[in-house]
């Protein structure tokens, strides 16, 4: 294969990171990598660069960090690159002026079966509700967010044993290998898209924000497990109890009938520490008070009474 596409990879975060690689390995002609500004961070403010520009620069490919996108700047320098083909992975939303310019046009790799969790966070999603499967997709980008014609999908299971952090490395490999495969088959003009279809069972997968981190809901057992999953490790599911916050880092439940009363805490200060539902209990196995480093629960009960 030729392999002669004039390609501009935008992407930001590490899960962008593995297509790039791939691309690069793979020998595509990735004529510029657009990702985010350096921003300054820690206490001492310093600048602070994303994952894919220290691939970018580690494999000496073309970068470029606009401010704005829609800069007549950036617009005319980019029209001038003459891209026949823009990849998109985990990036944010691109003005049409910059998505409509490359010839063939722009793809998306997203982290779901699409039209299902449409939407920033559809792998956190996916695990919170409860599936059992997602996947990945690659469409074409329009001007609808996460609407466009669907190119390609590959299906992923959901194991009991995932968390967010397992699923995310899983699907950033397997889109991956998708958009390797996506892009050979433009290349020879073997694919068909089709508009997307959205059913009434197809969820949403809005940003995570605070609102959703504390566990106030007790009806299921299995609900506080899946949301404990779901946000694990990049975020930080609590629940309150005389007035401190608790983070909870991994735990597992049992369906059972309950005679304490629903919301109490139950623990022997000893060896458990578990959460009634209403139909049954969620035993936390990891947890971490605020301000204090993660611990095993036995070894958190033996320095914190409750």
């Amino acid at each position: 294969m030729s392999k002669n596409l004039r390609i501009a990879f935008f992407g930001t975060p590490d899960f962008a990171v593995a297509s790039l690689k791939k691309m690069v390995e793979n020998g595509w002609n990735i004529v510029a990598v657009i990702t985010a500004p350096d921003k300054p961070s820690g206490r001492g403010q310093q600048l602070s660069i994303s994952d894919v520009k220290k691939y970018a620069l580690e494999k000496n490919l073309t970068i470029y960090q606009p401010e704005k996108m829609k800069s007549q700047d950036f617009v005319d320098l980019f029209k001038s690159l003459e891209i026949d083909i823009a990849v998109v992975v985990a990036f944010r939303m691109m003005p049409e002026v910059i998505w409509s310019a490359p010839k063939i046009g722009t793809i998306n790799l997203h982290g779901s079966l699409l039209p299902n969790y449409r939407g920033a966070a559809p792998i956190n999603w996916a695990i919170i509700n409860g599936e059992k499967e997602t996947g990945v997709t690659t469409f074409f980008i329009n001007q609808e967010i996460d609407k466009g014609d669907i190119l390609f999908q590959q299906t992923c299971k959901i194991e009991v044993s995932d968390d967010f952090g397992s699923l995310y490395f899983k699907l950033k490999e397997i889109g991956a290998s998708l958009l390797i495969e996506t892009l050979s088959k433009i290349e020879r003009g073997d694919y068909k898209s089709s508009p997307q279809e959205f059913k009434s069972t197809d969820k949403s997968a809005p940003k995570i924000d605070k609102d959703i981190l504390e566990i106030k809901d007790y009806s299921s057992c299995e609900s506080i497990h899946n949301l404990v999953r779901g946000l694990n490790p990049v975020y930080k599911p609590f629940f309150l109890y005389k007035d401190k916050k608790y983070i909870v880092k991994k735990g597992h439940y049992s369906l059972e009938k309950v005679h304490e009363k629903t919301c109490e805490l139950v623990t022997d200060n000893s060896s458990f520490l578990k959460l009634t539902c209403n139909n049954g209990f969620y035993w936390v196995t990891e947890i971490q008070a605020e301000g204090k480093k993660p611990m095993d629960i036995k070894s958190f009960l033996n320095g914190n009474q409750l």
